[in-house]
């Protein structure tokens, strides 16, 4: 019934408009849903602005490996708050309705930010690489300079691709129908939208998914190998044992992030012959677009000692105030 309202309703929309159907028409999982989703958001925001705060504070903390985690915390702050802001106002509202400018922007925005913590991860991969399989060189290969070439060069290679893939998505005809399946304006259910030929929309996709996703994917995982290899040394079994803890939830955050990515993005979009589930895709998406953001500021840092340390002392500072 809600699905036949939306039709009705993409039918009296303007061609700049869609609709955007959302996680569900059931009136209570709506309710279950903004509250879930408010809460993740909450706690994304909180957790990673948190962390920069955190560095911010204790000089100590000014090292490359913390320079590159307030990057990762301030793309996943902003990366939550191009998706989900839209989601709570789409769960609850009547009018699912979103403009075609707006919906580029979500897309240019989730885009750019999803395609430059890709290579962030990677490059955080390779700092611990070299901070434990090159300790003596590890401040002359890591150096002031390189660390904001490398960050200033993930954020522009993220921007730069989205303009390229929200450009060639919003040049396709959408004849066949403007309801969106899904909750927020993201390239494959465009390209499933389009009734003209999208070989060059998929292409680019395959092109820049390839290289970005699989490239850091592999540049994370042969750092991650050299790492495990050397712990496997550490003599003491406490050492390793805690080294192997840090590395393993490392890992199982890093490869839920691009393996999502991959799945969504790394697969036919217009062939018709082929039965794509929106429930799945919906659950992959969420799991890039708001779990991973939630978890990294918990996964990378907060069980650092340096970090928990800086937590209660600004705590009994401020309680001493």
């Amino acid at each position: 019934m809600n699905h036949q309202k939306a039709i009705e309703q993409s039918n009296q929309t303007t061609s700049d408009r869609f609709i955007l159907l959302g996680l569900s028409t059931v009136p209570h999982l709506q309710v279950t849903f903004f509250i879930i989703f408010l809460i993740m958001y909450v706690m994304t925001i909180s957790g990673n602005l948190l962390l920069i705060i955190i560095v911010r504070i204790n000089p100590t903390l000014h090292s490359p490996m913390y320079f590159f985690l307030t990057n990762l915390s301030t793309i996943d702050i902003c990366f939550s708050s191009s998706i989900v802001p839209v989601i709570l106002m789409n769960t609850l509202a009547k009018d699912r309705s979103i403009s075609l400018l707006g919906c580029a922007t979500q897309m240019y925005f989730s885009l750019a930010f999803g395609a430059t913590e890709c290579i962030l991860l990677a490059i955080m991969a390779y700092d611990r690489f070299a901070a434990i399989c090159r300790p003596l060189h590890y401040n002359t290969i890591m150096n002031k300079k390189l660390c904001c070439y490398l960050s200033v060069g993930s954020w522009s290679v993220g921007f730069i691709n989205s303009l390229m893939l929200v450009t060639l998505t919003f040049q396709l005809s959408f004849c066949r129908s403007h309801n969106v399946n899904h909750y927020f304006c993201e390239v494959p259910p465009f390209i499933r939208m389009a009734c003209g030929n999208t070989f060059l929309n998929e292409l680019a996709i395959y092109i820049t998914a390839g290289i970005i996703a699989m490239c850091s994917f592999f540049l994370t995982l042969i750092s991650y190998i050299h790492v495990i290899s050397s712990i496997l040394k550490i003599h003491s079994s406490k050492g390793r044992q805690k080294s192997f803890s840090t590395c393993s939830s490392h890992l199982t955050v890093v490869t839920l992030y691009y393996g999502t990515i991959m799945f969504m993005y790394l697969r036919p979009h217009s062939n018709k012959h082929v039965h794509y589930s929106s429930k799945t895709d919906t659950v992959v998406s969420i799991l890039y677009t708001t779990v991973t953001p939630l978890l990294n500021p918990f996964i990378y840092s907060m069980r650092n000692k340096d970090v928990k340390n800086t937590i209660f002392k600004f705590s009994n500072r401020q309680q001493c105030h």
